[in-house]
């Protein structure tokens, strides 16, 4: 059984503030949780809030958060961030947080959630999964999901190749994005308007566990990509 509870009550995030300590606070967790952390608070933790004044002054910080511009149709861009993800706007959000400034993506939201989980281990001495999520737009599909951004201590994708199915037939390129597969369910209980910043999905598979993880591995590189 897997359970997605929403952490309610947590404090507004600001610059310097130990996100760890505060979910601790706040809930009681068990070895092989899986924390899901919305990248906005983590962004506002580390200081990645910017003052803008103009639509100028956005579209310069979505061109400096990007290695490149793939699309533009009027004010969108699709972009491919620093990270390597490809999204909108350099997944720069102005949603849920002062007027008159913008919430850049973390920096390194591998290294955001490394963190969290040690500061949760420091307090608690519990082992758990750490998931840095954001909500991203899909290509040839409408709507948004929330996908993994940043993971500690949890796989990012379960290679099933070499595995056989339920006929005895071998799996020839079958990999699970196993950490979205969990921000995206933790995204139930979150909204948009809630103000549930952190979820904790309880019951996944002990074997997706592991400490060395790290959300590039769902990148697709350009060499295998039919679509680029």
């Amino acid at each position: 059984m897997i359970s997605i509870i929403p952490i309610p009550e947590l404090p507004e995030f600001h610059q310097g503030m130990n996100i760890g300590d505060e979910i601790v606070k706040k809930f009681d967790l068990v070895e092989n949780d899986v924390v899901v952390v919305t990248s906005k608070i983590v962004s506002k933790a580390e200081g990645r809030l910017v003052a803008v004044s103009s639509r100028s002054d956005f579209e310069k910080s979505v061109l400096a958060e990007s290695r490149r511009v793939l699309r533009r149709r009027g004010e969108m861009m699709i972009v491919e961030t620093h990270h390597g993800f490809i999204c909108a706007n350099a997944g720069i959000d102005q949603s849920n947080v002062p007027e008159g400034q913008i919430a850049l993506l973390p920096k390194d939201s591998d290294r955001s959630a490394r963190r969290i989980r040690d500061q949760i281990f420091a307090k608690t001495k519990v082992k758990v999964g750490v998931i840095v999520s954001d909500t991203f737009g899909r290509s040839w599909r409408r709507g948004v999901t929330d996908v993994a951004l940043g993971v500690a201590g949890i796989s990012a994708i379960i290679d099933l190749r070499g595995t056989l199915d339920a006929n005895q037939r071998e799996l020839k390129v079958t990999e699970v994005a196993i950490a979205d597969e969990i921000a995206s369910a933790a995204e139930l209980v979150k909204g948009k308007a809630s103000q549930i910043a952190v979820v904790v999905v309880r019951g996944v598979d002990s074997s997706y566990f592991r400490e060395s993880s790290v959300a590039d591995e769902v990148i697709r590189v350009p060499a295998e990509d039919l679509f680029r």
